[in-house]
């Protein structure tokens, strides 16, 4: 987190949320707790519903915002405008399924030792929910994306806290949130943005949160869950915070498709400037890799606008960290900010040196580690981070089942082929990994995201009347009945 938390968009400030607007939101946020822990599947279906509709609708006067404050091109701005109500309707079908409950409900046996109750398990809401707005993806991670739609499925009121490299594209697409939950009939106060750096901390101190979510720099999410943590009542916060993504070429790779894989390479880390979570950092490559040789011409000696004037002082600043470190040799250095750059190291001098080395340099950077023996490779995986992903290039018959399994302790996804910058939006995804990819096993992409705002509940011997509908006889939806899955 910076003090200079400013928000700037192409026609002006943003204001700062003061102190009774934010008292003001967050108690109508309390508010609409139980209305929202009350109503139906089908209701929190149809609010997303109706905000993917909305944002559709709006979506070239959002793409015309975003582009005045964030430098993407269009294309991508109205690819990503696609993608959050893509994950918008996804979690509206996974209400529909209902597996998202969790479901299992023990009947009672009175004729065991010793006797045991009936009992009804089901997931509810955990509460108000604070989002944290990432810098590089204004929709998809910001006011509408994952972390806010996988809340309000679940029924839990969202206070978002704007980035502010894309403030008025924030004021603006909350609007449409705000008019779309009005429309469904969703209750009043169930969604509100701040702007402004005390916000921000306000938020995470705040006795009427629950629970927090974050996608950003290791930093300010370090922050952030430490002042959660130092509450006198903690809440969960689920960061994703710093991701290297290695990427290991193995020898049969390189020698039969090192052109080609440098091609890839050249086009995965220089994506968007290098400004994707999932950008691959650390390339563990065969010494004298045919892959090496053919990435140096394909480096690109331009670059672009960074997303803000700080993340590119701060890719700046990390370059030249990088270039400082001991065995590392600059094969490719920046010419201004947003220019790509490229490293090499020793795979010795790697494991020597790996927690510097790893840090990640957020823009278009990758470091190419020279390994001369698969023993070496092995000692220099052991010391990797944890990281969002792990990529692993081989060729049919190679023995690479030692570097799987030491990638899979270290990666939420190993990817077999190709290259990590793309994160489909599915029911299978994970999108996390251990520290500092992560600060928890859950994931931030996907329809398991939900698990981070629910809480088990269980109800012994209730009466039938007073159980959730869902628990009830007679409810439909996947379930584990007397230990059998029944769907």
């Amino acid at each position: 987190m910076s003090a200079a938390d400013q928000t700037t968009g192409a026609e002006g400030a943003v204001p700062e949320t003061t102190p009774v607007e934010f008292d003001r939101m967050l108690d109508a946020a309390v508010a609409a707790r139980r209305p929202a822990s009350a109503s139906t599947s089908g209701d929190r279906a149809g609010w997303l519903r109706e905000i993917a509709a909305r944002l559709d609708a709006a979506r070239d006067e959002l793409v015309s915002l975003a582009l005045g404050e964030t430098h993407l091109p269009q294309a991508r701005l109205e690819g990503e405008v696609g993608r959050t109500t893509g994950q918008l309707r996804m979690f509206a079908d996974a209400l529909d399924e209902g597996s998202y409950l969790d479901i299992v409900i023990d009947h009672a046996d009175p004729q065991a030792t010793p006797p045991k109750p009936e009992l009804r398990r089901i997931l509810i809401p955990i509460g108000v929910v604070g989002v944290y707005a990432a810098s590089n993806f204004p929709f998809a991670f910001s006011v509408a994306g994952g972390d806010t739609a996988s809340a309000l499925a679940v029924g839990c009121p969202v206070v978002v806290k704007a980035h502010p490299g894309h403030g008025r594209t924030s004021a603006r697409t909350a609007e449409l949130v705000i008019e779309a939950l009005a429309s469904a009939g969703a209750p009043d106060g169930i969604f509100a943005l701040v702007h402004g750096f005390d916000a921000g901390v306000s938020l995470i101190e705040d006795e009427r949160l629950q629970a927090a979510a974050f996608t950003g720099s290791v930093p300010g999410g370090r922050a952030l869950a430490d002042l959660a943590a130092a509450r006198s009542r903690p809440i969960s916060f689920y960061g994703e915070l710093g991701s290297i993504n290695p990427v290991v070429v193995t020898r049969g790779a390189d020698a039969s498709r090192g052109e080609e894989l440098a091609a890839g390479l050249a086009g995965s880390f220089t994506l968007g400037l290098g400004q994707f979570c999932t950008k691959p950092g650390i390339v563990f490559v065969p010494a004298s890799s045919a892959l090496e040789a053919a990435l140096v011409p394909l480096v690109p000696t331009t670059g672009g606008t960074m997303l803000t004037d700080a993340i590119a002082e701060g890719y700046l600043r990390g370059a030249g960290r990088l270039a400082a470190l001991q065995g590392v040799r600059q094969v490719v250095a920046p010419s201004d900010a947003g220019s790509a750059s490229l490293y090499s190291v020793s795979a010795a001098d790697f494991q020597s040196n790996a927690e510097e080395i790893s840090e990640e340099v957020f823009g278009p950077t990758t470091v190419l580690v020279r390994y001369s023996s698969e023993a070496e490779l092995s000692d220099a995986l052991d010391v990797l981070p944890g990281t969002l992903t792990a990529t692993v290039h081989a060729e049919p018959g190679e023995h690479v089942e030692d570097i799987v399994a030491v990638l899979g302790e270290k990666a939420g996804r190993v990817l077999f082929g190709g290259w990590p910058t793309g994160v489909a939006v599915t029911w299978a995804q994970h999108h996390g990994g251990p520290w500092p990819a992560t600060n928890t096993q859950h994931t931030s992409v996907g329809v398991t995201a939900v698990r981070r705002f629910q809480r088990p509940l269980v109800f012994q011997d209730a009466p039938e009347a007073l159980l959730p509908e869902a628990l009830r006889d007679g409810a439909t939806g996947p379930r584990r009945v007397d230990g059998v899955l029944v769907l």
